[in-house]
């Protein structure tokens, strides 16, 4: 799937250009950028997290990234596209989309290994029968997403044990495993990250929202740990509402729906400059555009709601200098 699901003039047919983009413009930076670029969920606001919100059915949602070119998507809380690998796959071909990772919260410092590869198996192979790359975990501290507790040192050997366990038996089913450090679980901060990463050979998914959140410069974890990252999440963020969830004076849900998440380039989360790192650095995975974002009161009409902020992100990362095949960046 690596060549498969790049932006393309297959992947962008005229009609699926979307209104107010600028027609042949818009697709000529799409087919400029030289990036994998998909979308997910979570941008329309369909999450697993508990009370996060109104979800938009599945329709509206892949139709609407159809529409602004994107060839690829997560998969969503499971269930949200169907368990059954059959629909999931006429759903995401009616609409023209490839898949590319799916994201689950597992309990890993309170299981026995074989609890621990029990937990992945049924996402995994799912994936991997749809032909995704990537499974995505966020170690939480229990399924109702409590707040988290810090680790004892028990907790921490088998977290780090388990994670090394799901990441062999992940990559046995033929799919890369990649920890998502993530905020309200427990590899949040700064230190939990470093720590997590020292004590265990797990790849990771970079998210730079998430990072931000729990204390970690985006950038200089690209410039450390980029030979680790094999997947990317790319997130804007506003610092202060960033800072007022890390010091617990505000939870994830609430300040989200006060604009934790911002377009990209519209935020403090120096996207350009991640992307840059990237590309110097010659990663050609996959880029989401993952905009957390809640919907509540009414569903937005089609074409407006998330739609458009999703529209300003894909516009921006077209508007950053493409590489050239030698890496060299364009005028």
């Amino acid at each position: 799937m690596e060549e498969g699901f790049r932006i393309s003039a297959d992947a962008l047919p005229p009609q699926r250009i979307p209104a107010g983009s600028d027609g042949p413009l818009f697709h000529d930076r799409l087919l400029a950028m030289q990036r994998k670029l998909a979308g997910a969920p979570i941008s329309w606001g369909v999450c697993e997290v508990p009370g996060w919100g109104h979800q938009l059915p599945p329709e509206r949602v892949l139709g609407e990234m159809a529409s602004l070119g994107l060839s690829a998507t997560e998969l969503g809380p499971l269930g949200y596209l169907s368990r059954d690998p059959r629909d999931v796959r006429e759903l995401l071909d009616r609409f023209g989309l490839g898949l590319v990772a799916g994201f689950v919260p597992l309990v890993l410092h309170d299981a026995t290994p074989q609890a621990a590869r029990d937990s992945v198996e049924g996402p995994a192979r799912l994936l991997a029968e749809l032909g995704a790359e990537v499974l995505t975990v966020a170690p939480v501290l229990d399924a109702a997403w409590s707040a988290p507790a810090r680790l004892d040192e028990g907790g921490w050997r088998r977290l780090t044990d388990n994670l090394d366990i799901v990441t062999q038996h992940v990559e046995s089913l033929g799919l890369t495993l990649a920890l998502h450090p993530h905020a309200d679980t427990v590899v949040e901060t700064d230190e939990q990250v470093e720590r997590v990463l020292a004590q265990c050979d797990v790849p990771v998914c970079l998210d730079t929202g998430h990072l931000s959140i729990g204390g970690t410069n985006p950038a200089e974890f690209v410039r450390r740990y980029r030979e680790r990252i094999v997947h990317v999440h790319l997130k804007d963020v506003n610092a202060h509402l960033a800072a007022r969830v890390a010091a617990r004076e505000v939870t994830l849900v609430e300040a989200t729906r006060q604009g934790l998440f911002r377009p990209l380039g519209r935020g403090d989360g120096a996207i350009e400059e991640v992307v840059g790192l990237l590309d110097r650095s010659g990663y050609e995975r996959w880029l989401v555009l993952e905009q957390d974002t809640t919907l509540t009161g009414e569903e937005p009409p089609v074409g407006s709601g998330p739609l458009l902020d999703v529209r300003a992100s894909v516009d921006y990362l077209a508007s950053l200098a493409p590489l050239d095949p030698e890496g060299i960046s364009q005028p």
